[in-house]
């Protein structure tokens, strides 16, 4: 018996866009429900469950980050991913931080978008998934902060411990240098300190020298969990 496909509601203004969406899903085990306007997208929203919501910033009628935040105020924990072309630091982070579980800036690859999509309703799907992070073949749980790689326990210091949280928390993202000190270190002003990058290599090296690297880094925009 084949599962029930996905139910995804997209909430995009630009009718060329979602056309675009829709075609390149409409024989997947995705089922997209397209809206055009943000006030139509948050009564959908918040009127019956879906599998992931995929939202753009701007949007006649209401934004995409007051539907989110008024989403979470009515603790609807539907997983969002935004889709926009707004794509400056802070906007990222006041889309991470209203609850939104990704951030996909345009013009965006459809196998990317598919991909992220994808990797939300494998999260939300998963048991015990409010405890236990997986991301290729590491897996963190979040009770007894306990780290394995292919099954082998690894050790990895606190602060490094919450830095590989926020990665594996957001997988297939470019996490700028300031993002990453925003969220692991609570500093929301710009320093000239290596902290970054220092935690990252230590990081790398808790992860294993010799195991396929995971968490890359994007030339001039920071680091990306991603798959070798």
């Amino acid at each position: 018996m084949m599962p029930e496909p996905a139910h995804v509601l997209l909430v995009e203004d630009d009718a060329s866009t979602a056309a675009y969406i829709q075609r390149f899903f409409e024989h997947s085990h995705i089922r997209i429900t397209a809206v055009a306007d943000g006030t139509q997208g948050q009564a959908l929203a918040m009127a019956q469950p879906w599998d992931c919501i995929v939202l753009d910033r701007r949007l006649p009628g209401l934004d995409g980050l007051t539907i989110l935040t008024t989403m979470r105020a009515d603790n609807i924990q539907t997983p969002v991913l935004f889709l926009t072309t707004m794509d400056g630091i802070h906007d990222r982070v006041s889309g991470l931080r209203s609850g939104g579980d990704d951030y996909l800036v345009k013009p965006f690859a459809l196998t990317e978008l598919s991909a992220r999509i994808e990797s939300l309703l494998r999260r939300t799907k998963e048991p015990g998934n409010d405890v236990r992070l997986v991301f290729a073949d590491v897996e963190v749980d979040l009770l007894t902060r306990e780290v394995r790689r292919a099954g082998e326990k690894l050790y990895i210091q606190p602060q490094e411990m919450k830095l590989l949280e926020y990665f594996m928390k957001n997988p297939l993202v470019v996490l700028s240098r300031e993002m990453l000190l925003q969220a692991v270190w609570g500093l929301d002003f710009p320093v000239r300190t290596n902290l970054v990058e220092t935690h990252v290599s230590r990081l790398r090296e808790r992860l294993g020298r010799d195991a396929p690297p995971l968490i890359h880094t994007i030339k001039g925009r920071g680091y990306m969990l991603r798959h070798p």
